[in-house]
């Protein structure tokens, strides 16, 4: 949210899990040296300006367009916390992901706090709702975090909706372990910062070739993404149909990484994970 530490905000350049979902050369580039549910200029413009993309439903992505920042903008728009947008919807719950990279077993939580926070001053203040995405070695994949397991990173992101039904990122507060430890929060990051501003994480009416950045803060988050399909997938917690299948791009180090949205749920695939229970 995400979105390049994070599996849900960001991604570590990973494959998309199973056969029934169509995998685009090159998502497996490089893992991040960290691994931090919320996402700069998309490198190779192919995606986004004509190349043909098939996915499950054997939609094409012909002809994308790039949204305008000003769908986030603070001084442009009005926001609230009642964030009901099908593709993402935050009005409370909690979404546990689990699945395989490199022979480990991993667990994502995304759970939505009743907790706020207010970012910039004045006429452009904007509260936003704090979403808590835990992710952990899930050593017996029960997708509970067990008192012998270990915390990777854990993350307070920051989002708020438009009038017209956009989800903007406004940022995340970053926590990376080792051992048990904090070693480090790189990829925190504010939209109120001198320099940033808020992303892009949902347009109000997806379409298949919309590029759209996700976080804006030159040199420590710069995701983007670019929806590439619209199908049927199946995970776990079921089969979800019209769900949109997205492309994250970081270009800071030049990873990739494949997720999928369903309507009136969310998050239903990020790489290797799926989604077991919401």
């Amino acid at each position: 949210m995400y979105p390049c530490g994070s599996y849900v905000w960001g991604m570590r350049g990973r494959v998309g899990p199973r056969d029934t979902r169509v995998l685009e050369k090159g998502d497996i580039v490089k893992d991040r040296p960290r691994t931090s549910w919320l996402i700069s200029i998309i490198a190779g413009a192919t995606l986004a300006l004509g190349v043909q993309t098939l996915g499950p439903s054997g939609a094409v992505a012909a002809n994308g367009s790039t949204l305008d920042l000003a769908l986030c903008a603070p001084d442009r728009n009005t926001f609230t916390l009642a964030i009901d947008n099908p593709y993402f919807p935050l009005l409370s719950g909690q979404w546990v992901l689990t699945g395989k990279e490199q022979g480990e077993s991993l667990g994502l939580r995304i759970t939505v706090l009743d907790s706020t926070e207010t970012l910039y001053r004045g006429k452009n203040r904007v509260t936003t709702r704090v979403v808590e995405e835990t992710e952990w070695l899930d050593a017996n994949a029960n997708g509970a975090i067990d008192p012998d397991e270990d915390l990777i990173e854990s993350s307070l992101n920051y989002f708020a909706q438009t009038q017209s039904g956009t989800v903007c990122y406004f940022g995340e507060a970053v926590d990376i372990y080792e051992n048990g430890v904090v070693v480090s929060h790189e990829g925190s990051w504010r939209a109120d910062t001198r320099g940033n501003a808020p992303g892009i994480f949902m347009p109000a009416a997806p379409e298949v070739g919309m590029t759209f950045q996700q976080e804006i803060a030159p040199g420590i988050a710069e995701d983007t993404a670019t929806i590439l399909a619209i199908g049927t997938v199946t995970v776990p917690a079921g089969t979800f149909e019209n769900a949109i299948k997205v492309r994250d791009f970081n270009p800071l180090d030049g990873s990739k990484g494949v997720k999928w949205y369903a309507p009136n749920v969310g998050l239903v695939v990020d790489g290797p994970l799926e989604l077991m229970s919401h």
